[in-house]
């Protein structure tokens, strides 16, 4: 595939995908979006991609969206927008994969909501993050005000989303908003490592631990336990519980195929 906007690559198992528009701070518009979609799709599809891994540049991840094509615009327009935000959002939420965000620079609107969306997010000590919307007159349209206080809780998604003031890495990680703050230096690299201890696990068993997760967070107590028991009984019917199982009596390394 072609994109103007995102660098794609595989590498060892892994995909990285990389926000490519410098001259605007990698912000957020429909031609992203689309690319990004079109991109997730071939992740979830291709059998050689076990893990994903989405980035920006050193001064950003992504600074939010495009305010110059948002200004004179309307309700449909409004609607238009936050439909594609949402729908991109929601498929790289759910995909089957772990996901991996490497922040670095600003992670401001839309690009910290693209970040909630991952399992893991990974920064380097010179980021900013931050949901600014209130400072325009509006509230954040891509999943902010649902996630935030989900991740962190209701007080401190309140002093991110009321305020709009953007925080650094150090608080950012004292929140529970992110899982690791390291040197800009090491950030790829640390995100690369945590991709390939990842892909040494069952990829059925990780497929399996973040549905019974995603829905067991929308559930009562007792639905998600009943999700999970029957995840955790599914799994006694694949190979790969017999090879972990197997591998742990014989003490070595298990080989997992994800059937």
């Amino acid at each position: 595939m072609n994109f103007h906007n995102i660098i794609y690559e595989k590498k060892e198992g892994f995909a990285k995908i990389r926000l490519n528009r410098p001259q605007k701070l990698n912000a957020l518009n429909p031609d992203v979006y689309n690319e990004l979609e079109n991109t997730f799709i071939e992740c979830e599809t291709d059998p050689e991609v076990k893990t994903i891994i989405i980035m920006g540049n050193e001064k950003a991840f992504a600074a939010g969206a495009d305010i110059d094509a948002m200004l004179k615009g309307d309700v449909v327009l409004a609607y238009q927008l936050t439909n594609q935000s949402q729908r991109v959002q929601e498929r790289l939420a759910d995909m089957p994969k772990p996901t991996i965000e490497a922040i670095s620079g600003y992670a401001l609107g839309g690009g910290l909501e693209l970040a909630l969306c991952c399992d893991f997010r990974i920064i380097a000590d010179n980021a900013v993050l931050g949901v600014p919307e209130i400072n325009l007159g509006i509230i954040p349209g891509g999943g902010g005000t649902q996630h935030l206080p989900r991740l962190i809780g209701l007080g401190r998604g309140a002093e991110l989303i009321f305020l709009g003031e953007p925080i650094k890495a150090d608080q950012a990680e004292k929140w529970g908003l992110v899982n690791k703050v390291v040197s800009l230096n090491e950030l790829e690299p640390e995100c690369e490592k945590l991709a390939k201890r990842l892909m040494t696990k069952s990829p059925i068993a990780l497929r399996a631990a973040k549905t019974s997760m995603r829905i067991g967070m929308n559930v009562g107590l007792k639905e998600g336990l009943k999700i999970e028991q029957d995840i955790f009984c599914m799994l006694f019917g694949t190979s790969d519980q017999k090879e972990g199982m197997g591998a742990f009596l014989e003490k070595r390394k298990p080989t997992f195929t994800g059937r």
